[in-house]
């Protein structure tokens, strides 16, 4: 179908070839060419795009995977959202199924919002609308300026469960912490089974590390008078970590784990050892984004873990090949309706039937 039968242009601003297996599946879906465009990194890394065809005047959609060079893929989309702003495209929308850099949307100690100044990043980019899925807080949405349509993964997962699980009645939805107990008693729900709690686990990133920030005021004897001149202030006391527990049977029982994001896989290793002390016979992970990072695909399959199923939001073929346990479910299909629909000018309502605040 060519741009004037179909009134909108998609790109792909991947340098590398796998990530832009996403791209093609979902305009094979719309029935439209990929747009003509190069991005490459020049010697020195810096990152050039050409759009080889004129853009002015229309509605341009780039998909943007992201790949383990997440700051690379970063300025891809950046330098080539600017690339069509300067060349008079009416409205440039990314759609960015795995959001980088999600799990850094709270403040910690000295730290900073890094979400927050890559949603700024995008629009002064020239980003008029995004489209992406589960992000790692729904809150993230109020760091833009322009509209965020945060699209579920979680119907083609618990499809999954249904079909590819033979005994799936006979399981129990895991969350792996207490943070992760509403996603998962959204899945429980849904499939009309139980619903177990890890409890107790490390939590290291929420580990209150020694930064000088608990030090005492400092006390100055100063001429004319003398003693404590810091304020005295109540004292909080320090957390301590519960032994890990189970709450919930999972005897006999298989358990699936659900999650947004799976990386580092140690957290995931360690709750399919408790659950097989615990009696489950099966384990399996379900979880949106893919990252699998480091010896991510070594771990899960050295573990108690039968299988871990992804979306494809992330490029992980190689990880595949390193680890068979490890099982992709295509999402295309919510992205390219979801292009269709916003194009058309239709609603998004459909794509958010059932869809509660909670989830």
């Amino acid at each position: 179908m060519n741009v004037a039968k179909s009134g909108y242009r998609v790109f792909s601003a991947n340098s590398s070839a796998a990530c832009t297996e996403l791209a093609k599946k979902i305009t094979e879906r719309l029935g439209v060419e990929l747009g003509k465009s190069v991005v490459f990194q020049e010697s020195n890394r810096e990152t050039r795009v050409d759009v080889k065809e004129s853009v002015r005047g229309q509605t341009i959609f780039i998909i943007q995977t992201i790949p383990r060079d997440v700051n690379t893929a970063i300025m891809e989309l950046l330098v080539m959202a600017y690339a069509l702003k300067t060349s008079c495209a009416k409205n440039i929308i990314g759609v960015i199924p795995y959001f980088p850099y999600s799990k850094q949307c709270k403040m910690r100690k000295r730290g900073s919002i890094v979400c927050k100044l890559l949603a700024s990043m995008l629009a002064k980019a020239g980003l008029t609308h995004i489209i992406t899925m589960d992000l790692h807080q729904k809150e993230i949405q109020g760091f833009f300026s322009f509209p965020v349509d945060n699209l579920r993964a979680s119907p083609f997962l618990i499809q999954y469960i249904q079909e590819e699980i033979p005994d799936y009645r006979n399981a129990i939805i895991v969350a792996k912490s207490p943070a992760a107990a509403k996603r998962a008693q959204s899945y429980a729900e849904r499939l009309r089974l139980g619903l177990a709690v890890i409890h107790g686990e490390a939590q290291c990133s929420e580990s209150d590390m020694a930064d000088g920030r608990h030090s005492p005021p400092s006390v100055r004897n100063t001429t004319g008078h003398t003693g404590h001149t810091g304020l005295e202030l109540p004292l909080m006391m320090a957390k301590e970590k519960p032994p890990i527990t189970v709450v919930g049977d999972v005897g006999g029982r298989i358990a699936i784990i659900v999650d947004d994001i799976i990386d580092d896989v140690g957290d995931f290793v360690a709750a399919a050892e408790i659950l097989k002390e615990r009696g489950a016979y099966k384990i399996f992970i379900m979880a949106t984004h893919g990252l699998l990072s480091a010896d991510a695909p070594r771990l899960i399959e050295e573990s108690a873990i039968d299988e871990v199923v992804v979306t494809n939001t992330v490029p992980h073929e190689v990880q595949k090949l390193q680890c068979p346990k490890i099982k992709t479910v295509d999402v295309s299909m919510i992205l390219a309706e979801a292009i269709r629909r916003i194009h058309n000018g239709e609603s998004m309502a459909y794509l958010f039937r059932n869809i509660t605040v909670d989830d």
